[in-house]
């Protein structure tokens, strides 16, 4: 397989892969047009060539007691050795981080943090955030309500 060109049914495993990664193999192949075996290989190959990183439940943040979700913009104050791989480091071993990109603009990183109340944010950042070297601005967004969450790209 190339790295960017995938053949429509290719495509098409990856679609439904992503609305429901619990397929049979029977039931893949009838969605995508294919018979079962070259179904099966397709779907492998996708995983052996990293279009498929891994599968995953997608869990109801707010029926586990996560209700806050934050996005915080976090700017460093210093970008020596040592600096940003520490924040990085620390921000990996942090189960309450879901998600954390490095940016361009007026912040280093968007960090989004799910936790099961304001105080236990508050916490995060405490004990967690503001003690992490080279750590210069934190702005922090709240979520008031979800209106879109998707992890299917759009193939």
């Amino acid at each position: 397989m190339k790295t960017h060109s995938l053949d429509t049914a290719s495509v098409r495993i990856l679609e439904e892969l992503q609305r429901n990664s619990e397929l049979s193999t029977a039931e893949l192949a009838e969605r995508v047009g294919l018979s079962q075996t070259p179904c099966w290989r397709r779907q492998k190959e996708l995983e052996e060539n990293g279009y498929i990183k891994r599968y995953a439940a997608i869990v109801d943040r707010r029926k586990v007691g996560l209700m806050v979700c934050c996005h915080a913009h976090v700017t460093l104050n210093r970008h020596a050795a040592g600096v940003v791989e520490e924040f990085e480091k620390a921000i990996q071993l942090r189960d309450e981080v879901v998600e954390c990109y490095e940016t361009t603009g007026n912040s280093d990183y968007l960090i989004k943090v799910v936790v099961p109340d304001m105080e236990a944010y508050q916490a995060f950042l405490h004990n967690v955030l503001f003690k992490l070297e080279g750590v210069g601005n934190i702005n922090t967004a709240v979520a008031l309500r979800e209106v879109k969450y998707s992890t299917a790209l759009p193939l």
